[in-house]
Formats: structure tokens, sequence, C-alpha cells
């Protein structure tokens, strides 16, 4: 292949979302002087020839704000043009770091509540979107009450979220209709009351109706789908990636992919597997929680895999997670 002369120049960068223990992330002001001066922006730095992208991050972070970084997850990967050439930036999650945060570079910093709705401004461009992919949780409940009862899922559901849990997909298309429309109210309306945010997989009309804050679509309606569905979050189910990168274009906030490892609905082997899962996720531009098989054991390797966290059934329900 033919290079072309005419694309526009890839700056690489990586980027570090740094995570406190009360889950603030951390923003920086850009200072006088450099470009964009006055936004915010998540702390890193170019990519130099020799680095990897975590590297980078390292000696950035230790640059900017004189804090040594442990373990730095890879998260999304976001491409935008800017004036000066076209910039990919690798997300990374620090969680542990050591040191004293304090700026070198930047005038000024600024601790975030993912989800705050008064959050600095203005963003950089490429940094902006992140905001929203931040309020989302890293764990993920789907109900299965066709198979384990009404009562007996809407009762786990009451424990795991007073547990913590945050994200409940309502997937129950195997309930007879009447069961599954009372059902599906009375679960977004359980995970409103405990603060958490509720998605409906199947028709957007159905989501609309039971008053979800999201709709979930199938591999087979997003790969027939042409634009995205008026929702303030819209994912997806994906096996490959092509259907990963489908969701990716028509904007969605997240997407599950899997299977990781072997279910009660995968036995047969045919699994992703850590590797494989990774080699489908990598470099992509939303959150992609890991499903299959999978309990709160395997975060950190879903983590390190690239994952955006973890979708369960039974692991949830179970207690698992």
């Amino acid at each position: 292949m033919k290079e072309n002369r005419f694309a526009p120049e890839i700056i690489k960068v990586s980027a570090g979302v740094i995570v406190r223990g009360d889950g603030r992330f951390l923003l920086g002001r850009r200072p006088p002087g450099s470009f964009y001066p006055g936004y915010w922006e998540f702390p890193g730095g170019k990519i130099e020839a020799g680095e990897s992208p975590a590297g980078a991050l390292m000696r950035e972070l230790d640059e900017e704000l004189g804090i040594k970084a442990g373990q730095c997850y890879p998260w999304v990967v976001r491409i935008h043009d800017y004036e000066h050439g076209r910039v990919r930036l690798h997300f990374f999650e620090v969680a542990q770091w050591q040191g004293e945060v304090f700026a070198h570079i930047h005038d000024a910093l600024e601790w975030v509540l993912p989800g705050c709705p008064v959050a600095p401004s203005p963003m950089l461009p490429a940094n902006g979107p992140i905001l929203k992919a931040l309020a989302l949780p890293r764990r993920m409940g789907i109900t299965h009450a066709a198979s384990m009862g009404i009562e007996p899922q809407l009762a786990a559901l009451d424990h795991a979220l007073q547990a913590g849990l945050r994200l409940v997909m309502v997937r129950e298309n195997a309930l007879p209709l009447p069961e599954r429309q009372t059902f599906t109210k009375e679960a977004i309306c359980r995970a409103h009351a405990a603060g958490a945010l509720a998605v409906v997989n199947g028709e957007p009309e159905q989501a609309h109706e039971a008053g979800a804050d999201g709709v979930h679509l199938t591999a087979e309606r997003l790969m027939a789908s042409r634009s995205r569905p008026d929702f303030a979050w819209v994912g997806a189910s994906c096996h490959t990636r092509t259907e990963l990168e489908h969701a990716a274009a028509l904007g969605f906030d997240y997407a599950l992919l899997g299977a990781v490892k072997p279910t009660a609905t995968h036995s047969d082997g045919k699994t992703l597997g850590w590797e494989g899962f990774a080699a489908a996720a990598r470099g992509l531009p939303l959150p992609i929680f890991a499903l299959g098989g999978l309990t709160d054991g395997d975060m950190e390797a879903a983590r390190l895999s690239g994952a955006h966290g973890i979708a369960a059934i039974r692991g949830v329900w179970d207690g698992a997670i």
C-alpha cells in the first residue's frame, strides 16, 4: 500500500484519569502561552519515539504532577482533529500513585466527581466526551427473572443495589408481555430509587415506555442500525471487532463484549478469553464491558485487558460481585 502523503499528521498522546479513593478524578487547566490556554484537560502528554503509551504517561505524570504512577489500566482511545494535527489520545485509569500531586505545568488543578453537572469548563474538545464515560459504573447487573422467578429476581436486585450496584440492564424477552412490562417498570423504579442507571434490552419504544435511562441493542439490531437511538445512554451486545466498530461509529456510549469465559449458554469452549477480548477491544473510543462467566475476582484481569468493567448475570445476583 502506498503512503498517503496528504493524510494528517498523527500526534500520539497519553492521558491519565487519576482517581482518588473517594472516586474523584483530576483535571488540570492549561496555562497561558500553551495551545488552548484556560482549557481543562486530563494530565498527560505526547508519546515520544520509542515509548509505549503507558510509559509515556508515567513520565508525563512525574514531570507535570510530581507523582510516580502505579498500574495504568488501558481504557479508551479517541482521535480528534485540531488545527495543528490529528491527535490520538490513549486514555488510562491511574488509581494508585506515590507522591503529592502538585501543578508543575498547569495553572490550576481540580478533583471532580464523576457525573458532576458543574465540572470545570471549557474542556479540551478531545477530552470532553470522556466526562460522560466516567459517569458509567464499572459493574453491570443483567436480570434473568424468566429463569430465576420474578420475586426472587426483585429481591436479588434490592440486595445488589443495597450493596452498591449502580448499573442495571433489564433483559427479559422470555417473559410473557404483561409480566415483562410490569417487571421492567418495577425493576427500573427500584434502580432509580437507589440512584442507579437502568437500561432496557429491547425495542427503543419499550425502553421509553418503561422510563429507562437508556436502551441496549442486540448485535443483530445494532448491525441493522444506521443512527443512534434517542436516549441518554445507548449500548449494544457485541461479539466481534466489526460490531464494536459499528457501535463506535454510531456514537454509542458503551458496548458489551463476550463471552470471555464459558457460561451456561456458552459451554462449548467457543469463548474469547482475555487475549481475544483485548485484541477485539483495543484502540476503540467507547467503554467496553467484559461479559461471560465473570465474577468480581476477574475485575483486575478485565481492566488490564482494556475493559471498562464487568457485566454479569449470575455473578451479580449470586452475590459474587
